[in-house]
C-alpha cells in the first residue's frame, strides 16, 4: 500500500525515472537552475543538502587531505596492466567512499568533498610538449581505451543499484594542447582523425564502462565551442552512443563563449547555447543567467528540465536520496583511507610502472658489493616529483635518496647532494656561475662505487594552464630537452668514471640522447606516488625485475614533430610517425629474456560479416635466470587497406609473470573491429584483403629491434567477402 504522507521521489521502491519526474515537479525555475552549477544549492523546504560537485581521483583521492597516491596516470599506463588499475579504481573509490562519509558526518559539504569525480582524462597524448599529457594513459586509442574501461569500472563499481562514486571521462573531445590558447583555440581535425584517433576511447568509456559524467573541453572543434558542440554532445555522444548520464563543462569553458571564442555576446547566450547543446552542468557561475535567458527566450524550461534530471538521476544512483542504512558504501569507515594494504598497493603499481630504458649491465646492483653510493640530483629528495598533479596528501612518503638509504645495508655509506636546482642557469643576483653545487656532487661522486642520477622534470615545469610555476610555455613545455644545467652536470658526473645509473622522474618524454649513447643504465620512473623511492630502490637492487613499457614514444628531437597546434595525425605518435624514434612506444627492457614461439591463429580466413572472433595463440617462455613480468603485445597491420591507415595499431596486450624456464601460453581474441579501417568519411569499415598480425614483447619496428635484440612473431589472416560498414 503506498504511503501518500512520502513524496514519492522519497519511496526507495518506486522506479527511479519516476522519482526524478516528481522531484523536478516540486522544484520553482529557480531551484532548478541553482542545481545546475557544481556548487549546488540546498533546497530547504524539501530536506535537500547542498552539494559541490566538483571532486578530483586522477590517481588517488585529490585536493581533500590525506589519501592513498599512486602514480601519475601516464606511470600506471606504463604497467600496460588493466587488471591491476582497475584494483587501484576500487581502492580509490573506497577511500573516497570514506573520506565523504566522514565529511558528512562532519557536515563537511565543501569543494573537493563530494562524490562526483572528474576523472579519467582520456584524451590523446599526441604531443610530447603537451603540459597536461601525464594525466592521461598515452598516445594509442586501443591502450587509452582499455585502461579508462579498467578504471571508470573499478570507480564506479558494479553494485545493481548504487555508484560506489560516479566517473567522468574528459576532455571530450579533441583536446590536447596548447594549453596557453586553450580558452580561444579552434582545434580543426578531419573525419578520419576524428574518428580514428581522437573519439575511440570515449567511445569505449560511454558504451563499455557506462561512465557517468563527461566533461565537455575549452577549446572549439572546428568551429564549435567542445561544451556546446551540437554534433559531438548531441548526434555523437547521446543519439549515436547512447550515453545516459550528464556533461558537465570545463571549469569556466562556458564564459569562453563569449570572453574569448567570441561566439556569443552575453552570458546568457552563451548558458543557453551550452545548455540547449546538450551541456548539463556548469563549473563555473554563467549558468547563474539561465533565468535571466528564459526570460529572454533564449532557452525554455522544458530544456533545463532535461538538464536537471540528468543531474539527479545521478544523485539518486550515488544514494544520496535514499536512507543511509539501504546504501552499502556508507558502511566504509574513515579507517580504509590511507591504510597500509593500501600503501602497498601503490608500491605495487609504482614498481610495474617503471621502465628500464637501457642497462649494459650495471644491473642490478648486488648490494652486497656496494660500500659507497652517490644518489644525485634536484628529483633524488623532492616530495613533489613523487606526486605530479592533481594530487592528495600522502601521510608517509618515500623519495629516491630515502628508498636507497633504506634498500643498502647498514654499513654502506650512502651521500646525497642535489646537485643543481630544477630550473638553475645563472644567479645574477649572487653572481654565482651555473655549476653551483656541481662541486660538491663531484666530490661525492668521486668517493662512491656507484652513481644515481635522479634527473628529469618537475610538475613546476609541466602541467595545466595556470597552474604551473616556472614554465614558459603556459603549462606546456617549449623543448623537450632535460632542463637547466642537468645535462651539465651529468657530463660532468660522468668525467668521474664512476658508473651512473640515470632515473628520470618526468611526466612527459625527454631527449635523453647524449644520456643513451653515454650512461650505461636508464631507468623511467615517472612521477611515482608516495612509495616511488621503495619501487625505484627495488629495481636498482634488483628486488624487483622491471617490466613497464612506454605509453608513448620518446622522440629524438622536437624537429621531428609536427607544429603543436596541428591537430593531423600525420607524423604524429608511433602509428604514423616516419621518422626513427629515440624510444619507442611499447618498448622496455628487463632483467631476464623471453622466446616466443609457436604463433598460431584459430583459422585463417575471417568473413568481413562474421562475429565470430579469430583466436590468436602463443607460447612465452622466461628463458633467463630470474623470474619476472612480460608484457605481451599484439600489433595488426592492414595490407591492402583503400585509404592511409597507421603502420600498424596495438590490438591486444597482457601482462604475465613468469619463472625462470617457465612457459605459459598467452591467448587474445581478434574481431573484425579490430581489423577496420576508419576511412576518408569517417565510416569504420570491414574490407577483405590480408592481414599481419605481429606477436611480441614490443612494436615490430626496426628500433626496438636494435634496441631488444629481439624480433617480434608474425603471421597473416586473410579477410574475405564484400566490404561491411560497422557502427561506429
Amino acid at each position: 500500500m503506498v504511503d501518500n504522507s512520502v513524496p514519492l521521489w522519497k519511496q526507495p521502491e518506486r522506479p527511479l525515472e519516476e522519482r526524478i519526474d516528481d522531484l523536478i515537479s516540486r522544484l520553482s525555475l529557480e531551484e532548478k537552475v541553482s542545481q545546475m552549477l557544481y556548487y549546488s544549492s540546498a533546497i530547504g523546504r524539501l530536506g535537500i543538502r547542498e552539494y559541490n560537485w566538483w571532486n578530483e581521483c586522477l590517481h588517488g583521492v585529490a585536493r581533500a587531505g590525506i589519501a592513498t597516491v599512486f602514480p601519475q596516470a601516464i606511470g600506471m599506463a606504463a604497467s600496460f596492466n588493466q587488471d591491476l588499475l582497475f584494483r587501484v579504481a576500487q581502492v580509490i573509490a573506497d577511500e573516497a567512499r570514506a573520506k565523504y562519509n566522514m565529511f558528512v558526518e562532519h557536515e563537511d559539504r565543501g569543494i573537493f568533498k563530494g562524490l562526483t569525480f572528474w576523472t579519467p582524462n582520456i584524451n590523446i597524448f599526441r604531443d610530447p610538449r603537451w603540459g597536461r599529457g601525464q594525466e592521461t594513459y598515452g598516445e594509442d586509442p586501443y591502450l587509452t581505451g582499455r585502461l579508462g574501461v579498467a578504471f571508470i569500472n573499478g570507480l564506479q563499481g558494479d553494485h545493481p543499484r548504487y555508484l560506489k562514486a560516479a566517473a567522468c571521462a574528459k576532455h571530450y573531445a579533441v583536446h590536447s594542447g596548447p594549453e596557453p590558447k586553450r580558452h580561444e583555440f579552434d582545434a580543426v581535425v578531419n573525419e578520419k582523425d576524428l574518428r580514428e584517433t581522437y573519439l575511440p576511447a570515449f567511445r569505449d568509456a560511454v558504451k563499455e564502462a557506462k561512465v557517468e559524467a563527461v566533461m565537455g573541453a575549452y577549446n572549439r572543434v572546428n568551429g564549435h565551442p567542445a561544451c556546446a558542440h551540437p554534433r559531438l554532445l548531441t548526434e555523437i555522444l547521446r543519439e549515436e552512443w547512447g550515453f545516459e548520464g550528464h556533461v558537465v563543462s570545463d571549469c569556466g569553458a562556458i564564459s569562453d563563449f563569449h570572453l574569448h571564442h567570441k561566439v556569443t555576446k552575453t552570458p546568457e547566450e552563451s548558458a543557453a547555447l551550452a545548455v540547449n547543446n546538450g551541456c548539463d552542468l556548469n563549473c563555473g557561475r554563467v549558468f547563474e543567467s539561465l533565468l535571466a535567458a528564459v526570460e529572454q527566450g533564449l532557452i525554455s524550461e522544458e530544456t533545463i528540465d532535461r538538464s536537471v534530471k540528468r543531474l539527479l538521476r545521478t544523485r539518486f544512483r550515488l544514494g544520496m536520496f535514499d536512507p543511509e542504512d539501504m546504501v552499502p558504501f556508507n558502511e566504509i569507515p574513515y579507517e580504509v583511507n590511507d591504510c597500509e594494504e593500501h600503501r602497498q598497493l601503490s608500491l605495487e603499481m609504482a614498481r610495474e610502472s617503471i621502465v628500464l630504458l637501457k642497462n649494459d649491465g650495471l644491473l642490478p646492483l648486488n648490494k652486497d658489493e656496494i660500500k659507497t653510493i652517490a644518489v644525485i640530483g634536484p628529483n633524488a629528495d623532492d616530495k613533489q616529483v613523487l606526486l605530479g598533479n592533481y594530487f592528495g596528501q600522502p601521510s608517509r612518503y618515500v623519495t629516491v635518496v630515502n628508498g636507497i638509504r633504506n634498500a643498502v645495508n647498514e654499513d654502506t655509506k650512502v651521500y646525497y647532494a642535489q646537485g643543481c636546482d630544477m630550473f638553475q642557469t645563472h644567479d645574477s643576483h649572487w653572481g654565482n656561475p651555473p655549476t653551483t653545487g656541481f662541486a660538491e656532487a663531484l666530490a661525492m661522486a668521486e668517493r662512491s662505487d656507484v652513481v644515481v642520477m635522479c634527473l628529469g622534470l618537475s610538475p613546476l615545469l609541466e602541467g595545466e594552464e595556470g597552474s604551473v610555476a616556472e614554465s614558459d610555455g603556459g603549462g606546456d613545455r617549449v623543448d623537450l630537452n632535460l632542463p637547466g644545467v642537468q645535462e651539465d652536470l651529468l657530463k660532468a658526473i660522468s668525467q668521474t668514471g664512476k658508473p651512473i645509473i640515470l632515473v628520470l622522474l618526468n611526466g612527459s618524454p625527454i631527449t635523453v640522447n647524449w644520456a643513451h649513447e653515454n650512461v650505461p643504465a636508464i631507468i623511467e620512473a615517472w612521477y611515482p606516488g608516495e612509495e616511488g623511492g621503495t619501487a625505484i630502490a627495488d629495481v636498482i637492487f634488483g628486488n624487483y625485475n622491471p617490466a613497464g613499457r612506454l605509453p608513448i614514444t620518446f622522440v629524438k628531437s622536437i624537429d621531428q614533430l609536427p607544429p603543436f597546434e596541428d591537430y593531423s595525425m600525420k607524423n604524429r605518435t608511433y602509428r604514423y610517425m616516419e621518422d626513427e624514434p629515440l624510444y619507442p612506444f611499447g618498448y622496455g627492457l628487463s632483467y631476464t629474456k623471453f622466446a616466443y614461439s609457436d604463433l598460431a591463429l584459430s583459422r585463417e580466413e575471417l568473413a568481413a560479416d562474421d562475429d565470430e572472433p579469430v583466436r590468436v595463440s602463443v607460447k612465452v617462455k622466461n628463458v633467463g635466470d630470474v623470474a619476472g613480468d612480460e608484457v605481451v603485445q599484439l600489433y595488426v597491420k592492414d595490407l591492402e587497406a583503400s585509404v592511409t591507415i597507421p603502420k600498424w595499431e596495438l590490438r591486444g596486450f597482457k601482462r604475465v609473470h613468469l619463472k625462470p624456464s617457465e612457459t605459459v601460453e598467452v591467448e587474445f581474441e581478434l574481431t573484425r573491429r579490430h581489423l577496420s579501417i576508419i576511412d576518408n568519411d569517417g565510416r569504420r569499415l570491414v574490407e577483405p584483403g590480408a592481414f599481419r598480425i605481429y606477436v611480441g614483447g614490443q612494436q615490430p619496428d626496426d628500433r626496438s629491434r636494435e634496441l631488444t635484440g629481439q624480433d617480434v612473431l608474425r603471421t597473416e589472416l586473410t579477410v574475405t567477402g564484400e566490404v561491411v560498414e560497422l557502427e561506429y
